[in-house]
């Protein structure tokens, strides 16, 4: 299935592996790949290091929740497996070019490109693009090849090999984390681009133009789906104030009221941005929306083609940066997918610089709320510019080390990898995926806990959650019932990752229940498939993961959250008093492991 791309020697080969079972071509391929042709120990830049990217036998597919692409690496960042997804166009792209996966090592003599196009990878010089952010590079190669073609670029800070470099497809969706935009820098790698019109088939359509119908129908009734279709979007963040606690503010170290405003939803008007058919600015998510096949129209762009907003960029580019200006928080988002900036790790890295400062620790460095010097920051940091941006572009784990007398307290890093905006204090069971998830913390793990707490929560995902075995309770509860249920979510939505299905319109929250994806699954392939099959897709991926970070860490793992978050209790509003207590933690930790068959490592 995957084709193996030798950018060393020039060699393109096709790998046949039809006869291994539940892979699904995506990310429990990548790591078989990974594990077999890389030796242990192996450095992230290496140019024999393996780069997996993947549409699988899913991604791609002209239905909802079907848009993933898979990006796969060891991360620089981290040291163990970095997985991070793009939605929008590029999955589909990678399938009408003829391709599910590629499999990339070795590291070209000059800066290249691969085209995909009629079942063929060839590579290509790209020594012209070189310092072009994502969208000019989009713009060259679209002007080369088409303005059909699906592009998968770097910009400036791949090309400098910041940890937390990302790979940004189509002008506006990243893959942002863990650093696979320097894995593409380190092999002299600009851009994937993919050129065909190839539909990717299945084998029930009438099927999928039933579920279709069926996602179009659920978003004027499943309130998850219509915010993300509605104005400002799922990522708006707009109206609500937010409850003391929630999301980090200045660094996770105000865990009472936040003191920062809440934009309205008409601070975004006029805003949206088409990107040329691949994003539309509307509400109503027509067929021309993001994801193609997918009646929902989740990720805006505001302001600049090449801003596409995540979920995550107005909690790390803002408040975590005691920061609250709409318009200050937009622009630095968009340079970030410009420039290739993953946002959680700028965001976090940038807040550990700014406390560090008010504690002396960095002389002139950045300071809490200047939003003024956060475009010049962004910068430096993506060309490793100056002193400071240069320390930044190592990330905070790396920085803390480098600058010593007690700053390591204000990394919020797990796996050296900085921590989601999301506080788990409130709701440890994101906690536990931070810690615990193989790969590194991410917010979309799992669902929050929030959403299935009895008072607060979705009642209409009980029953979804209850069909995986995760109950309702209290949010804030900690204990070996929160440890069991949060390793049964985690392997669900681990499932849906390994499957490249979406978990933005998938259970327990969303429009795509577990029957509802099961028969999308079966109406794809044309073959039986169960709730079992998704669980046990995701037991793979999860396994498959742990191992390979077990390998590369001679078996010691960094497992531990940040001090604070044991040791600061939110201090007001209605998560007052909620804490991540050690003991209970580590209980709830042993029931993890436990249902998922683990033994615990050594941790760090």
């Amino acid at each position: 299935m995957p084709f193996i791309v030798d950018l060393t020697s020039g060699n393109v080969t096709k790998e046949y592996r039809s006869q291994d079972k539940g892979h699904y071509g995506g990310t429990i391929l990548g790591l078989r790949l990974m594990a077999e042709r890389t030796p242990a120990g192996l450095d992230a830049f290496d140019p024999e290091a393996l780069l997996y990217v993947a549409a699988g036998m899913l991604g791609g597919t002209a239905a909802p929740g079907l848009a993933k692409a898979v990006f796969l690496a060891k991360s620089p960042l981290t040291g163990v497996a970095g997985e991070a997804h793009a939605l929008g166009p590029f999955a589909a792209g990678m399938r009408a070019a003829g391709a599910k996966a590629l499999a990339v090592v070795g590291r070209a003599a000059r800066l290249s490109y691969l085209l995909v196009e009629g079942g063929e990878v060839t590579i290509h010089d790209a020594s012209d693009l070189r310092g072009l952010g994502t969208a000019a590079t989009t713009d060259a190669l679209r002007a080369r090849h088409g303005g059909g073609a699906r592009v998968a670029a770097i910009g400036p800070a791949g090309e400098s090999l910041v940890r937390y470099a990302s790979v940004v497809t189509d002008y506006a969706y990243a893959a942002g984390r863990y650093g696979l935009g320097a894995v593409f820098g380190a092999k002299n790698l600009k851009a994937v681009v993919c050129v065909g019109d190839a539909p990717a088939e299945v084998a029930d359509p009438e099927t999928i133009a039933a579920l279709t119908a069926y996602y179009r129908d659920s978003l004027a009734t499943n309130p998850l789906a219509a915010l993300q279709a509605g104005s400002p979007g799922f990522a708006g963040w707009a109206d609500d104030p937010i409850a003391p606690g929630y999301a980090s503010v200045r660094n996770f170290s105000v865990p009472g009221a936040p003191g920062l405003r809440v934009p309205s939803a008409r601070d975004y008007d006029g805003r949206a941005v088409s990107v040329r058919g691949s994003v539309t600015g509307s509400a109503t998510g027509s067929a021309t929306g993001s994801c193609p096949g997918c009646p929902n129209n989740c990720l805006k762009v505001y302001g600049d083609r090449s801003g596409g907003l995540g979920q995550e960029a107005f909690l790390s580019l803002g408040w975590n940066l005691g920061i609250d200006d709409l318009d200050v928080i937009l622009a630095a988002n968009a340079r970030c997918n410009d420039l290739g900036l993953d946002v959680v790790s700028l965001g976090g890295t940038l807040a550990f610089a700014m406390e560090c400062a008010a504690h002396g620790l960095l002389p002139g460095g950045p300071a809490f709320g200047d939003a003024a010097a956060l475009p010049g920051l962004i910068e430096n940091v993506a060309t490793r510019s100056g002193a400071l941006g240069d320390l930044l572009a190592e990330g905070s784990a790396r920085a803390a080390r480098k600058v010593g007398r007690g700053a390591e307290a204000y990394a919020m890093t797990v796996k050296n990898a900085e921590l989601p905006c999301f506080d788990p204090r409130p709701q440890p069971g994101i906690g536990l995926g931070y810690a615990l998830a193989p790969g590194g913390p991410r917010y979309d793990a799992l669902e929050h806990d929030l959403d299935f707490d009895p008072v607060a929560g979705l009642a209409y995902s009980f029953p979804e959650a209850a069909r995986v075995g995760a109950g309702v309770a209290p949010a804030h509860d900690l204990d070996e019932e929160r440890g069991t249920r949060s390793a049964r979510l985690l392997r669900l939505w681990s499932g849906l990752d390994a499957l490249n299905l979406c978990v933005f319109a998938s259970t327990p929250t969303r429009p795509l229940t577990i029957d509802r994806l099961t028969e999308l699954v079966a109406a794809v392939l044309g073959e039986p498939f169960t709730l079992a099959d998704l669980l046990a897709a995701g037991q793979a991926r999860l396994d498959g993961m742990r191992a390979y970070a077990l390998r590369e860490c001679g078996g010691r793992l960094d497992e531990a959250l940040p001090a604070r978050l044991h040791d600061e209790p939110v201090s007001e509003g209605p998560h007052e008093g909620a804490v991540l207590g050690r003991a209970a933690f580590e209980e709830a930790r042993a029931a993890f492991y436990a249902e998922l068959g683990w033994h615990p490592g050594k941790r760090s």
